[in-house]
């Protein structure tokens, strides 16, 4: 299926691109949230009618995740869990984890943004773990896993 994307998409293209997605991914993700249309003759004519808007408002949004980016990047982030001796944790410190900790800090971050390439953390230590905002935008934290002596 053809699509006239109205913002720029990772790994898909640029707002403005005509791009081929399968169906599905069209019907049930792109065009409900928005951030694509059908491209027909008629869409595509209304595209560039509303060029100048759409980029406009892209441009904000890439501003404002550039903005916190900047605010994020180094940042060291400390979660308290409970431990075994070892250093194992009891449970897990997870992506949803990591958001609501930045959350508590004053930074509104959904746990989709956040990016764990090792999986859940599962033993107390320093970690690297990427924050996407927006597109190409990202930001590298750090999270700090302390344990919490159990008795």
């Amino acid at each position: 299926m053809q699509v006239i994307l109205m913002e720029t998409v990772a790994k898909l293209g640029r707002l403005g691109e005509i791009v081929n997605v399968k169906s599905g991914y069209a019907r049930n993700y792109l065009i409900p949230q928005g951030k694509a249309q059908r491209a027909t003759e008629q869409t595509i004519a209304e595209f560039e009618t509303r060029r100048a808007e759409l980029e406009q408002k892209q441009a904000d949004v890439q501003a404002a995740a550039q903005a916190i980016a900047e605010r994020l990047e180094g940042l060291m982030l400390q979660i308290s869990q409970k431990t075994s001796s070892d250093g194992k944790l009891f449970g897990s410190v997870t992506n949803a984890n990591i958001a609501e900790a930045l959350n508590e800090q004053g930074f509104a971050i959904e746990k989709s943004m956040i990016r764990m390439p090792h999986g859940q953390l599962k033993q107390v230590g320093d970690y690297p773990i990427k924050v996407v905002l927006h597109g190409d935008i990202s930001a590298q934290i750090t999270v700090s896993v302390l344990g919490e002596a159990t008795i």
